[in-house]
């Protein structure tokens, strides 16, 4: 940290935000450390979604092969979604005070050392070990998810949007990679003499650590210093006054809750990881109760993979175009129409949890692009951080939610009930979409001092 400008002692001393220094960065030091930014998030995310997609393809299979349980086979598979929403606020305020890289490193270490945990777990058909080590692979993923956020904390107003999305499109190939090389990591575990699909954690781990190292190596200077250096010279010249303090996790909660659009952005999040894990849980174990191979089913999830983040460059721009909420609608339809299809193919069917899986992504990408576009936009750059790790705490515990009931859904109410619910959900996301963009219409039309009243009350 001693090569960045005036960050080293005063980020270890105080929150970043709270930091009071001469600025070291000018507006053209931005676009410069921006592009490097960007290319090692690119590179950190790639490796990352690598790690995350080869474990979480193997995870409910080999739970249910050592416990014959699909129930404890989705359990399995959902600790990735409860490790991953865990860590969140915990990374999230590692950020606060220390910066994005280290925040990032710590999570990506964490999930390297769930990968090994799991191998571990695997070796000494050791369920609970297995369990554990998922949980803390999850943390990988909320890494991966936080990027997002670093990328954007340098970005232009009008290409925020873009900027997210290109970090998210990152991950289709680290992601699709891991899709692709399951059965072979898998064939490679074997030979060394593992378990029978252990080798895709030996996979994940070590691309979680070529993560951490790419985020300490590169990730210099860290953007969100840079960020609040910059914001910290154009308080100084408009004269007003010194940052101000990060807010707490209660007081982040307050701050979203306060705003109509910020539960809106939260919940199409939340929205988007609901049904994106509850399609892609059970899939692998309908699948395979329909006697396809794991061949297949790593094909299924490249495509569910090309679905979350292959399109996010044009999801990103049409952000920037049109606006979140026409974003938000569109992605509600996505899910309830992927979720639908998925619920009405047989075991033995291909196109069905093929398209209903890859809609399922697409909706998630619409929804995860356009809510954290508009979570930006709504607060000051003091408040970010701590909003966003509440945010991304709630999507990621909606998808543990998804993952660990599925399991005991899926036993009452077989695929299609449970995917039936999940494009329930996706249509109530229109639903709110619509609802709290006519609210924000209305109030724009108020008077005036009915407007102050009211941000006055809030």
């Amino acid at each position: 940290m001693s090569g960045e400008p005036g960050s080293a002692d005063a980020a270890t001393r105080d929150p970043v935000f709270a930091v009071h220094r001469a600025s070291s960065y000018s507006l053209d030091d931005r676009d410069r450390i921006q592009k490097r930014t960007i290319a090692v998030l690119i590179a950190s995310q790639a490796a990352g979604g690598f790690g995350l997609v080869a474990t979480y393809i193997v995870s409910a299979l080999l739970a249910q092969d050592i416990t014959g349980s699909p129930t404890l086979g989705t359990i399995a598979a959902s600790c990735l979604s409860i490790g991953s929403a865990a860590v969140a606020v915990p990374m999230s305020r590692l950020m606060n005070r220390h910066g994005r890289r280290n925040g990032l490193r710590f999570g990506y270490l964490v999930g390297a050392g769930g990968a090994t945990a799991a191998v571990l777990g695997a070796v000494l058909l050791n369920y609970p070990l297995l369990c554990l080590g998922v949980l803390g692979a999850g943390a990988g993923n909320a890494a991966n998810l936080a990027t997002r956020y670093a990328a954007s904390d340098l970005a232009p107003e009008h290409r925020r949007a873009s900027t997210i999305s290109m970090i998210v499109l990152a991950t289709t190939f680290g992601s699709a990679a891991g899709s692709a090389v399951s059965g072979f990591a898998s064939e490679i575990g074997v030979s060394l003499g593992l378990p029978d699909k252990t080798g895709s954690y030996v996979f994940a781990g070590i691309m979680f650590l070529v993560a951490a190292a790419i985020v300490e190596m590169f990730l210099r200077p860290d953007p969100m210093h840079v960020a609040e250096d910059l914001s910290y010279s154009e308080r100084l010249n408009s004269n007003a006054g010194a940052a101000q303090q990060a807010p707490s996790t209660r007081e982040a909660i307050s701050l979203i809750w306060q705003k109509p659009e910020a539960r809106l952005a939260v919940l199409a999040m939340v929205v988007g990881q609901l049904t994106m894990v509850g399609v892609m849980t059970l899939t692998p174990l309908h699948m395979d109760a329909g006697g396809q191979t794991q061949s297949v089913i790593g094909l299924m999830m490249a495509f569910h993979i090309f679905g979350m983040y292959l399109f996010s460059p044009v999801v990103g721009h049409l952000t920037d175009r049109i606006g979140s909420y026409p974003m938000l609608y569109i992605a509600g339809g996505l899910c309830a129409w992927g979720a639908w299809w998925a619920a009405v193919t047989p075991p033995e069917g291909v196109l069905g949890v093929f398209m209903g899986n890859f809609l399922a992504g697409l909706g998630w990408c619409f929804g995860v692009i356009a809510g954290s576009n508009l979570m930006v936009a709504l607060y000051p750059l003091h408040q970010r951080v701590a909003v966003q790790g509440v945010g991304d705490f709630a999507m990621l515990g909606a998808g543990a939610a998804a993952g660990l009931s599925s399991g005991a859904l899926y036993s009452i109410f077989r695929y299609s009930g449970v995917n039936y619910a999940n494009a329930a959900v996706g249509l109530a996301l229109i639903l709110a979409t619509f609802l709290t963009y006519t609210g924000a219409r209305r109030a724009r039309r108020r008077p005036e001092h009915q407007q102050r009243a009211a941000v006055a009350a809030s």
